[in-house]
């Protein structure tokens, strides 16, 4: 073999060779669109998405038969005169100019209005369209992470858990948190566009990406934190920190993201004005700034607690004014996290997109600025569990034991399936507001 041809040998070892970190590298496919670490054609990759979706739907099938609930579903839907009309001219035109219940979302009051237009106040249908949300959810991350990452199993396990998860009980079967599965879905969308676009860059690409997001925003508000999470993609998978020439990117990055943050800064304030002018956001009088950040840093630690043990999920966690005592111990904990983080990141930088993923997206509805009465809430955890389950999923692969490593896919089975078994009882104090407040007044009479 000579020079030249052992060069190209070399040249496409090396291409193939999965990067530090990441087990196959960012946006690697061959030419069939296979990841090199593992060869998943997008057949196999489509079986993937149709068991994600057979196995979310069995778990949460019971939905179908669940009534409305005395809590917010009486507001957005059956005591709520404009979307009893189902949809109008009217109704449409009051879906992007009200303020009611203290928000403005107008995409999740049209996907009211059409449920009522469909199927009026037959509450079964309307649990089973935020049931398919939630499916669709689960498949758009598969695949965004796969498209990212080339790593299918690992997507699979992340998406998995995302859709099984117990904490996500609360975003699915209540029919007025419409709006977490809704915006999430555009979401994800966003992500799978983001994608194409660092493919190919372009106008158009760039504005389905900022479309995508508007979206996403008239159904949600929460979603205002997605443009630094796409930073945080930059870095790993897609790692567009380094440019071509060898140089830090990053300030053309923010630069690029500058429409996407305008987006959010209007959204924020809209969001704001109205529900102050709704009466939901506590003053400094009410609850001081010490109380919510102490709140906000315990809160913190809470996720993950229920994340790794999710027992006496609650509707409600009623907000104490006390300063919990132990908040010295959560902002030490949080801060040695981010610490460790960030160390590991040259070796390992999955770590620090998985938890300040976790940890930003948790942000807006973290407490600092105090909306209800509520310390904590389980559909607050729908996008955020996502970074966490990104550390697992890849983290675990990392380990040095080679038993651990070779037990991992397992590991992630008996994982999900216990997600499953978990969420399909949490279920059931859905089913209706007899069930909803007897498990809430027996958790919280435990625990506050």
């Amino acid at each position: 073999m000579g020079q030249r041809q052992r060069k190209k040998q070399a040249d496409r070892e090396s291409a193939a060779s999965p990067r530090p970190g990441t087990r196959s590298g960012a946006l690697a496919t061959d030419s069939q669109g296979r990841s090199p670490g593992r060869s998943w054609s997008v057949g196999q990759a489509l079986i993937v998405s149709l068991a994600l979706a057979a196995v979310v739907g069995l778990v949460y099938a019971p939905v179908a038969g669940h009534g409305f609930v005395n809590f917010d579903d009486h507001i957005y839907l059956y005591t709520n005169p404009e979307v009893a009309h189902g949809l109008t001219w009217e109704s449409v035109s009051w879906a992007f100019k009200t303020g009611y219940a203290a928000n403005w979302h107008p995409l999740t009051w049209l996907s009211h209005l059409l449920d009522v237009e469909m199927f009026g106040m037959n509450p079964g249908p309307h649990h089973v369209v935020s049931l398919l949300l939630h499916i669709l959810n689960t498949v758009l991350l598969f695949w965004a992470l796969l498209r990212m990452t080339g790593a299918a199993g690992r997507s699979a396990f992340v998406a998995a858990m995302f859709g099984l998860h117990p904490l996500h009980v609360q975003s699915v079967a209540w029919a007025a948190e419409r709006k977490d599965v809704l915006s999430t879905a555009f979401w994800m969308l966003t992500l799978l566009a983001y994608r194409s676009y660092v493919l190919r860059p372009g106008l158009a690409r760039y504005l389905s990406v900022a479309l995508l997001f508007a979206f996403g925003l008239m159904a949600k508000p929460m979603l205002v934190t997605l443009p630094f999470t796409l930073l945080l993609l930059d870095y790993w998978p897609l790692e567009r920190f380094r440019g071509s020439d060898g140089r830090s990117a990053w300030p053309r990055l923010l630069l690029e993201k500058v429409p996407l943050i305008a987006l959010t800064v209007a959204s924020s304030a809209i969001t704001f004005a109205v529900q102050q002018r709704g009466g939901a956001v506590h003053g400094v009088d009410s609850l001081p700034v010490a109380s919510r950040l102490a709140n906000a840093l315990v809160a913190y630690g809470a996720y993950i607690g229920k994340t790794l043990w999710p027992a006496d999920l609650a509707v409600l966690y009623p907000l104490s004014r006390l300063v919990p005592s132990w908040w010295p111990l959560a902002a030490a904990a949080l801060l040695g996290l981010c610490a460790a983080t960030i160390l590991g990141a040259r070796r390992y930088p999955f770590l620090p997109v998985g938890w300040f993923w976790y940890l930003g997206t948790l942000v807006p509805v973290i407490g600092l600025v105090q909306v209800g009465d509520q310390s904590m809430a389980d559909r607050y955890t729908y996008v955020p569990l996502i970074g966490l389950f990104i550390i697992a999923a890849w983290g675990v692969m990392e380990i040095p034991w080679a038993a651990v490593r070779k037990a991992g896919p397992a590991v992630g089975v008996v994982l999900v399936t216990l997600s499953a078994a978990l969420t399909r009882a949490e279920l059931g104090h859905w089913r209706n507001s007899v069930a909803l407040w007897e498990h809430a007044i027996a958790v919280t009479s435990g625990n506050f």
